[in-house]
C-alpha cells in the first residue's frame, strides 16, 4: 500500500515538507509506502481549457512538459493521497493551484481515475488564511468522491521560516493522528474489498440554469 504527498511549496525543504515528513513517519509505522512528489519549484501552466483530455481519454493533460501526467499515473495507482500547500493571500500557491486544476480535471474526464481513494489536505502558514487554504484544497477532493481523513482539529501547522512548523505542538498533534487515521482507513479498506465492493460508478449529470 502507498501514500502519494504533493507538496506545493516552492521551498523544497520548507514547512510544508516538514508536514509531510511528520505523517510520513506516522504512515510508514503502519507499513505503509510514502513518496512526496515536488509541485511547488516546477514550471506548471495553468489549464487551457481545451477540453483535450475528454476527447482523447488517453488519461493525459495535453501540456506534456512538465509534472501533470506523471502525477496522474502516480495518485491512480496509489492507495491514498496528502495534498499540501503553504497559503499565499489566504488561499493556494500559485503553481499548486495550477497543478491541481489540470490533474484533478485529467482523472474527472477519464473515468474518475481518483475515486474512493483515500485522501487528505494538509496547509502551513505562517499566521493567517490556513482556514480558507485547507478548504480551497478540500474542494478538489470532494468533487472526486475521495474518501476524506480527519484529524481532532483542522489539518494547519504553523511556522514561518523552514523547520519553525516542527515546533507548533498542536500542529504536529494534528497531523501525526491525522497519518495515523489515514493509515487505519487504508489498511481497512484494503481488508474489507473482497467483502464489501464500493459503490457503482455513477456518471455525473450536467446541467446548465441557462435558458
Amino acid at each position: 500500500m502507498k501514500v502519494i504527498a504533493i507538496n506545493g511549496s516552492p521551498r523544497k525543504l520548507g514547512n510544508t515538507y516538514n508536514a509531510l515528513k511528520i505523517m510520513e513517519q506516522e504512515l510508514i509505522s503502519a507499513n505503509i509506502d510514502f513518496e512526496i512528489l515536488e509541485v511547488g519549484n516546477k514550471k506548471i501552466h495553468g489549464c487551457m481549457a481545451c477540453r483535450k483530455c475528454i476527447e482523447n481519454k488517453n488519461r493525459k493533460c495535453s501540456i506534456d512538459n512538465d509534472i501533470v501526467n506523471l502525477a496522474v499515473e502516480k495518485i491512480s495507482e496509489a492507495d491514498g493521497l496528502i495534498i499540501a500547500s503553504p497559503v499565499y493571500y489566504s488561499g493556494i500557491a500559485g503553481t499548486m493551484k495550477c497543478f491541481l486544476d489540470r490533474t484533478f480535471y485529467v482523472a474527472g474526464a477519464n473515468g474518475a481515475l481518483f475515486r474512493q481513494k483515500v485522501a487528505t489536505t494538509v496547509v502551513a502558514v505562517r499566521r493567517s488564511g490556513g482556514s480558507t487554504t485547507f478548504d480551497a484544497l478540500n474542494h478538489f477532493l470532494n468533487v472526486s468522491e475521495m474518501i476524506i481523513v480527519s484529524s481532532n482539529y483542522w489539518n494547519i501547522i504553523h511556522g514561518r521560516n523552514e523547520g519553525e512548523a516542527t515546533q507548533d505542538t498542536e500542529g504536529v498533534q494534528t497531523l501525526k493522528l491525522l497519518a495515523k487515521n489515514m493509515a487505519w482507513i487504508i489498511n481497512m479498506k484494503e481488508a474489507t474489498k473482497l467483502t464489501i465492493p464500493p459503490p457503482e460508478f455513477v456518471k455525473k449529470e450536467y446541467m446548465s440554469f441557462i435558458r
